[in-house]
């Protein structure tokens, strides 16, 4: 689950985000939208626990985050959350094996080579197991790093332009692993996303939510409630993109 309220945050060049209140349940889903510069990847980070908000609070899987600093919100991002950058951030010097080892590294857990084995089967990745990063195609990499987010079943998933570099079959596989992951763990899902695609996919889950970000704002000006700021569902008719 997701909740936010009164949620800011202003850079250091100036500009400052509003967002609207959200409040997504356990095992929801969220389609996260807007024009570039509208603060998705920032409301990502935010959730994610990487950025601090200059303004408002953040509840994510039944845990404050203005409760966690330190080495005890890395933890807790380790064990909860799976977060798919769009800079895919994997490292140069380690395998596609090694690199999907670092999540149980960061958590504190034995490394499972089994699941390993097992999420680079269901992408398509085997064959490309003992390669580098420098090794892989875009599309390569990015099912990697899908891979390196759902591998211990966190209970909230971000993903930021998940399906961007994909072709039609791997968009589909990396989709199906997405939604498979999540129900099986009862994940919250959160998809920010230009992909048509990955919109028509999400929003034909029952219950899907839509969240609009319109962009910049003035540091003064209040921020809207979600129905005044674009968080609907579905069936309120609204154009995906």
């Amino acid at each position: 689950m997701i909740v936010t309220r009164s949620l800011a945050f202003a850079h250091a060049e100036g500009a400052a985000l509003t967002f609207p209140d959200v409040q997504v349940s356990q095992a929801g889903r969220l389609l996260l939208q807007g024009p570039s510069g509208s603060g998705k990847s920032t409301w990502l980070a935010l959730v994610g626990g990487l950025r601090r908000p200059t303004a408002g609070s953040i509840e994510v899987a039944g845990t404050p985050l203005q409760d966690l600093a330190g080495a005890r919100l890395d933890g807790w991002r380790a064990r909860t959350l799976g977060f798919l950058p769009q800079r895919l951030h994997l490292s140069a010097a380690l395998t596609v094996v090694g690199n999907l080892a670092l999540p149980y590294l960061a958590a504190g857990l034995a490394r499972d080579d089994q699941a390993i084995r097992h999420v680079l089967e269901r992408l398509g990745l085997s064959g490309l197991a003992q390669r580098r990063p420098h090794e892989l195609s875009g599309g390569q990499a990015q099912r990697v790093a899908l891979a390196r987010a759902v591998l211990l079943s966190p209970r909230v998933l971000l993903a930021d332009e998940p399906t961007a570099s994909l072709d039609d079959a791997a968009c589909a596989a990396a989709l199906s692993l997405l939604h498979a992951t999540a129900e099986g763990c009862g994940a919250t899902l959160v998809v920010a996303t230009h992909d048509a695609r990955a919109a028509r996919w999400l929003m034909a889950l029952g219950g899907a939510q839509t969240l609009r970000l319109p962009g910049a704002t003035p540091a003064t000006q209040p921020l809207r409630n979600a129905s005044q700021n674009g968080l609907q569902r579905p069936d309120d008719g609204g154009d995906m993109l």
